[in-house]
């Protein structure tokens, strides 16, 4: 018995290496600038990651489609890199964290994430990626940081022409009047925020609330002078003036309830709340200005105490959309026109291509 089961145990083994080896294997071989494969693995997690967007297993021919791209997206990293682009690891960093805090909708930093996916979901940011898109936190930068250098060489080849592409005046008005209902103002109120974190000495955090309250309402200190002060290093405290909508994520940004938000609201302009305390820290806030809910016309300010107007907001939108569009044709003819023998050394193609490409689902 034990004889049977170390021989099953050696084809195993065996069997697992095979499948490694042939994940491994190249379809294709970049070399514009240098040699760089694009193995088996690479395509089924690409086309692992598209069939879970779409709900369904690709076919050949969108698996050739994933290939290509694949291989174009190679070749446009290599030219860029003989181009002398180059993304810092930071600005990877930066952009990633971004993104992350974009789709939650709340400022985050990748440790602050890790910890909150650990708490909610109680798995790791490479689990979570390792199931949305196949790939674990260093290859998913790796993939962010050549997308990023694509971007960057594809604009520096079309500066000129991309300066060129602009929203029109009809194009905008246009675009106003059919997302009309869209353009609206919350009820907002513009306030100072004060709040002293208790720290190892509740009562010192107290007093210091108590004293900025003090020089506050006797004018000896202004909204901003505060709100300044709390930018130094070392200060202990932290202030700003913000404008906030009625919403309960806006009340939970800042640590208050929904409750105590609509209270603020109901206040007059001037209004200044005692010190209060919370579990973690002590805190006032005062009112400064409030602003009713309205609809906005195409020349109103898209928000209270700035310079963008509504017209202003859509025609960077648009503009920005139509740039994005002449970019992503741009790196398809950029693309097409690498993609040659010469650069690319196809290891499978014709029926054995396709005989590789039907891993099934």
């Amino acid at each position: 018995m034990k004889k049977i089961f170390a021989v099953l145990s050696i084809l195993m083994l065996t069997t697992v290496a095979a499948f490694a080896q042939a994940d491994l294997q190249p379809i294709a071989v970049v070399k514009l600038n240098k040699n760089e494969s694009i193995t088996l693995k690479q395509l089924r997690v690409r086309c692992d990651y598209y069939s879970k967007q779409i709900g369904r297993a690709l076919t050949i021919d969108e698996k050739k489609q994933v290939l290509d791209t694949l291989i174009e997206e190679t070749l446009i990293v290599q030219a860029a890199t003989k181009a002398g682009v180059s993304i810092p690891d930071s600005s990877v960093d930066q952009y990633f964290a971004q993104s992350m805090s974009q789709s939650l909708g709340v400022s985050v930093t990748e440790k602050e994430l890790d910890e909150l996916l650990k708490k909610q979901q109680g798995k790791t940011l490479d689990d979570v990626l390792m199931e949305q898109t196949g790939m674990n936190k260093t290859d998913y930068k790796k993939h962010l940081k050549n997308t990023l250098m694509m971007q960057q060489y594809v604009v520096q080849q079309n500066q000129a022409e991309i300066q060129k592409v602009a929203a029109t005046d009809e194009e905008i008005r246009m675009a106003y009047e059919s997302n009309k209902s869209s353009f609206v103002w919350n009820d907002m109120v513009k306030m100072l925020l004060v709040i002293v974190p208790k720290g190892n000495n509740p009562e010192a955090a107290k007093q210091k609330t108590a004293d900025f309250l003090t020089k506050y309402k006797a004018k000896t200190l202004s909204a901003e002078q505060i709100a300044v002060q709390s930018q130094t290093e070392g200060s202990g405290f932290q202030a700003g003036l913000g404008l906030f909508p009625k919403t309960e994520a806006a009340a939970a940004g800042i640590g208050m309830s929904l409750q105590n938000l609509i209270f603020v609201f109901t206040q007059g302009e001037g209004y200044t709340s005692d010190v209060e305390e919370t579990a973690n820290d002590y805190r006032f806030l005062s009112v400064i200005k409030k602003y009713d809910a309205k609809m906005l016309g195409i020349g109103d300010l898209v928000q209270p105490e700035t310079t963008v107007t509504v017209y202003d907001y859509i025609r960077s939108n648009l503009t920005q959309q139509k740039q994005q569009i002449y970019l992503n044709n741009a790196a398809t003819n950029v693309a097409k026109e690498l993609h040659t023998a010469e650069n690319v050394d196809m290891k499978k193609s014709g029926a054995a291509l396709d005989k590789l490409l039907d891993w099934g689902n």
